[in-house]
């Protein structure tokens, strides 16, 4: 078990913002309910997260910005999303809007970038305008600073647009990243699926003969392709994305020695354990945020054929019943 730091671990928060004009609540959902509970000084966040939540709060004070309500699905600012980037420290900051545009929000984003000055990398605005779950809108509105958060990972620059998937407990990530890094001889041709924007598969470039990365969604691959135009032109020749659903790449362990893999909770696409049991690569990497589906089909991949070599647990959710496990087959 690898279990990371207790405090201030999380880099990346999403907050839901509720209550009244002129007295937000800023935190998370009491479970089972939509029910805020403010968290002003919670002890996992980076404490600069907690900074961003305290200014915001104040902005929205200022500029009389209505809350969202989900009885009534009125109100406007519904979350707040907040990255910090390790080296500036400083954060990317997304208001999640119930509209389009309102007059309420230039007094809000002009209070939040004063309030933050240098602390501040970036500000954005997400529209979300369906009575859904869903905290993120499908767009970004750029209102300041650069485009994309930009991490170091596995020796790699690692870019975050404000809608790509990234971890929040980037500490024991790096460890992870490491742990994955080594299961990985020198020059092969490694496939990474369900790759987001990199963060596993850019620091393998430099000593492998080839990777193929394979990711869905559209912000994740625009941070991918920004980290692969980061890398020098003779390492980037050594780099393909194959864009589109994993289950529709699978044929891309075909041609890989190593394959690496870490697919949302519900675990590998069907078509992807079927290329991996008749193809049988080198080595398979299956990195899961999904213990049941993990268990399931790491039972099914050794009863058809592949060997288990370890398994390592990364507590990556701190205080949640949630862990990020890490298995390699041969």
């Amino acid at each position: 078990m690898f279990p990371g730091p207790s405090q201030g671990f999380r880099h990346r928060a999403r907050l839901a913002i509720r209550g009244r004009i002129g007295s937000p609540k800023l935190g998370i959902f009491e479970e089972g309910s939509h029910r805020v509970v403010h968290i002003p000084h919670c002890l996992v966040h980076h404490p600069l997260i907690n900074q961003v939540a305290s200014a915001a709060r104040q902005a929205l004070v200022t500029a009389r910005v209505p809350p969202y309500s989900d009885q009534a699905h009125a109100g406007v600012a519904r979350y707040l999303q907040v990255v910090v980037e390790r080296s500036s420290q400083s954060a990317q900051v997304v208001l999640v809007t119930n509209c389009d545009d309102s007059d309420v929000l230039p007094p809000f984003f002009t209070a939040l970038e004063r309030e933050l000055g240098p602390r501040l990398h970036s500000l954005w605005q997400s529209p979300q305008l369906e009575r859904t779950n869903t905290i993120l809108g499908s767009t970004f509105r750029h209102v300041a600073g650069p485009a994309s958060v930009r991490e170091t990972l596995g020796g790699a620059s690692v870019f975050y647009p404000p809608g790509a998937f990234g971890q929040n407990n980037l500490e024991l990530f790096d460890e992870l990243v490491a742990h994955v890094h080594g299961a990985v001889p020198d020059g092969a041709r490694v496939a990474e699926l369900y790759a987001g924007a990199g963060a596993i598969g850019l620091g393998l470039v430099q000593r492998s003969q080839s990777v193929v990365f394979n990711e869905l969604t559209e912000h994740s691959l625009a941070g991918l392709e920004l980290g692969i135009r980061a890398l020098p032109s003779e390492l980037a020749a050594r780099t393909r994305v194959a864009p589109g659903p994993a289950a529709a790449n699978a044929d891309l362990v075909g041609d890989a020695d190593v394959v690496i893999a870490d697919p949302p909770r519900k675990g590998l696409d069907r078509e992807l354990i079927e290329a991996l049991v008749r193809r049988k690569p080198h080595r398979f990497v299956y990195v899961s945020c999904g213990l049941p589906s993990l268990l399931s089909q790491a039972r099914e991949l050794v009863d058809r054929g592949l060997k288990l070599e370890r398994l390592d647990v990364f507590d990556l959710f701190r205080f949640t019943e949630h862990v990020e496990v890490v298995a390699i087959f041969g």
